[in-house]
């Protein structure tokens, strides 16, 4: 899993995340310590999303197929006969 690192502004030691105040889905607070023991420094930082590099597999297709795989094998088999049908029709 990769973590998010933080970096203290006044001394440029690592800072840990130690709250997050979300205000949006895209957008959040985050309260921070920096490591250094002589600096001590608290602040929070303002994080944002700003754009997508890869689409997320969980729209579209990508969101179908993790349906369909998620079903019992011979309800699994039905859906893929449902799909196949509405497809001919079409």
């Amino acid at each position: 899993m990769r973590i998010m690192k933080m970096t203290c502004p006044e001394c440029l030691a690592d800072a840990t995340i130690r709250k997050t105040n979300r205000k949006h889905p895209q957008l959040a607070d985050v309260y921070c310590r920096c490591t250094n023991v002589e600096c001590g420094h608290t602040f929070v930082m303002g994080v944002s999303f700003s754009h997508t590099i890869s689409p997320s597999a969980l729209k579209g297709q990508g969101r179908v197929k993790e349906l369909i795989d998620a079903l019992p094998e011979q309800d699994r088999d039905k859906a893929l006969e449902l799909l196949l049908q509405a497809k001919t029709r079409a």
